[in-house]
């Protein structure tokens, strides 16, 4: 039976509650957290930095996120801990819109920073938009809301806020509902050709051979396709092409050049891009079949041509006329795309050097460590007499598919054999593992930017030794998982502790805990934590020593660098605070120092 919106709400609470008491944040910082998540790995958002900021005159923003081609992201949250659910009204949804907007108005126009505390996430934040200005040229606006938004409110035109398009995205309960929800649990694009563009594309049917998917060979107009690129961005790349897209963010030389000089012979010179697609809707044209929609478009290869296009029109005023990209495009239903798209990507990709194009859910490594997951029991917690395993959640939704047939008696056993905090997806172990290798810089970047450099790192190892991927391992990634959210939690009650960059924090205290080991020759002891399921005494001292030594460092970023987590993004931050550990060592207790174990992983 479908769960009701009520129902759903009931349950997203909890999960709210659970998930604030265990990494002792605060419930707004935990929606919005659970939000941004739900957002990233949709496809929506490239990530997230959390900022709280309100004030008299109206003013309110609840996070950001500053993209490589001018887009901002700007949050503002309507939360109150309701213990019901709520219609959220026209008129509140606009109020809330208008708080976000007076904030990014005041920082982009009216120097806003100036009036605001240095050391604060606010300041950073203003302080960005302002040195900004030229550069940025696109602002999303997103309200982020625990009700349900009224039934009479059918869409927010978009429009200019200091001479910059504006775009208004609302995600509510009920829309979090459908998303987790639908199958894949990703909200698909619908792109419908003759309602966008006054037409249909003209295409080719390429599948002949009987009982093979559908495909099509299209000549797609280089305007449409910038177009479709600046309103959907990143949403429209495939995740393999959009991360790897993403870990660049130049524009190629080359189809500029060509773009800008001999825009007719594009088509002759570029290799085009591949596509896939869930739908495709064709009908009889003037001049052949023409595509007429599209469901689920998403490019596999040539989303550097994509975002060439897109830069090179905005940037040097081209004119895209003449301009055409030849696309292959395969439709794959959603039953079997979480196999064939990433194989698609994988073999298109293979003359750029992709290198972990396949280092996605269907990789081995992931599928070694779920069933690591399913099988290995980890020790009970101090005096529990019931032991536990850690959810390793291979592809996104695991968790929740696994309970959604269930029983509520069968749910009970579930969670308690799989507790919600034991849950790891494939983007966290990333993070972890980041941090603990020296690069604190890859986890600043964003989750996906992250999950990239990793799958880089791993896809090698992997190749070449895939046995050192074994128990011992997975009992240590949990070792390093058990530190890393015990970090944020500790941060988080600490009296220096201002509210803010504490995801910077962390990733830098562990890799700087890690520096201090590697230079005695050894490592903390994974298998400790793991064995025990919390943090030895010895570390968790060292820990919060090297947390506030990592506090006075970061929050002292060098001059000409006005926002603190720009600066944590930057290879400078680590060198800087790696040159200073000699100064750390000797206020850390010894004791820490004879737990330290030879590296064996």
């Amino acid at each position: 039976m479908e769960q009701t919106t009520a129902e759903f709400f009931h349950d997203f609470r909890q999960e709210l509650l659970a998930g604030a008491e265990a990494s002792s944040e605060f419930q707004l910082s935990e929606f919005m957290d659970i939000f941004s998540k739900e957002l990233i790995e949709t496809n929506f958002i490239e990530g997230f930095e959390s900022c709280h900021y309100r004030d008299q005159r109206g003013m309110r923003v609840d996070g950001y996120w500053f993209d490589d081609e001018g887009t901002l992201d700007l949050f503002v949250a309507d939360f109150a801990s309701r213990e019901e659910l709520e219609s959220l009204t026209q008129k509140e949804m606009k109020a809330a819109f208008k708080r976000a907007r007076k904030f990014f108005e005041a920082s982009f126009s009216r120097d806003l920073f100036e009036a605001l505390d240095e050391t604060t996430p606010e300041y950073g934040l203003s302080r960005q938009i302002s040195d900004r200005r030229d550069v940025i040229h696109k602002v999303n606006f997103f309200l982020v809301s625990e009700r349900a938004l009224s039934d009479r409110i059918q869409s927010i035109e978009d429009q200019q806020v200091d001479d910059i398009e504006a775009t208004y995205h609302i995600w509510d309960v009920s829309r979090l509902q459908r998303q987790r929800s639908s199958r894949g649990r990703k909200e698909p694009l619908d792109i419908d050709f003759k309602e966008a563009f006054g037409n249909g594309i003209n295409c080719l049917r390429a599948n002949f051979a009987s009982g093979t998917h559908e495909s099509y060979l299209v000549v797609l107009p280089g305007e449409v396709l910038a177009t479709l690129y600046g309103e959907y961005g990143a949403r429209l790349l495939e995740q393999n092409v959009r991360s790897f897209l993403q870990a660049r963010g130049n524009v190629n030389r080359g189809i500029r050049d060509t773009i800008l000089r001999e825009p007719q012979m594009f088509f002759a010179y570029n290799n085009g891009i591949t596509a896939t697609a869930q739908d495709v809707i064709v009908e009889p044209g003037d001049s052949g079949l023409e595509i007429i929609r599209i469901k689920d478009l998403q490019i596999v290869n040539g989303g550097q041509s994509t975002a060439s296009l897109f830069h090179t029109k905005r940037r040097e005023k081209a004119s895209l006329d003449g301009v055409f990209v030849q696309m292959k495009l395969s439709v794959i239903s959603p039953e079997d795309s979480e196999y064939f798209v990433p194989k698609i990507s994988q073999y298109a990709n293979t003359q750029n050097r992709v290198n972990a194009a396949d280092f996605f859910s269907n990789h081995p490594f992931h599928i070694r460590m779920e069933g690591f997951s399913r099988r290995i029991w980890a020790p009970a917690q101090g005096g529990a007499q019931r032991e536990t395993k850690w959810f390793y959640e291979r592809a996104r939704g695991q968790y929740a598919d696994a309970q959604s047939k269930l029983t509520p008696s069968e749910q009970k056993r579930f969670k308690a054999e799989y507790p919600k905090p034991q849950m790891l997806t494939k983007t966290d172990i990333a993070k972890f593992e980041n941090a603990w290798d020296d690069h604190p810089k890859w986890v600043n970047l964003g989750a996906q930017k992250n999950f990239v450099r990793y799958a880089e790192r791993n896809g090698e190892i992997w190749a070449k030794d895939s046995g050192r991927f074994n128990e011992r391992y997975f009992r240590s990634a949990i070792g390093r998982a058990i530190i890393f959210k015990w970090t944020e939690k500790m941060v988080s009650g600490e009296s220096w502790y201002n509210g803010g960059y504490r995801a910077n924090i962390v990733a830098y205290a562990i890799a700087t805990v890690n520096q201090l080991g590697k230079r005695k020759g050894k490592v903390v002891d994974f298998q400790k934590c793991w064995n025990k399921q919390e943090v030895y005494p010895e570390l968790a001292a060292a820990l919060r020593k090297t947390a506030k030594f990592v506090y006075d460092d970061i929050s002292q970023p060098p001059q000409g660098i006005s926002n603190i987590s720009e600066w944590c993004k930057k290879e400078e931050c680590w060198a800087r605070l790696d040159q200073k550990i000699s100064q750390l060592a000797p206020k850390i207790d010894k004791g820490f120092f004879k737990t330290l174990v030879d590296d064996v992983d």
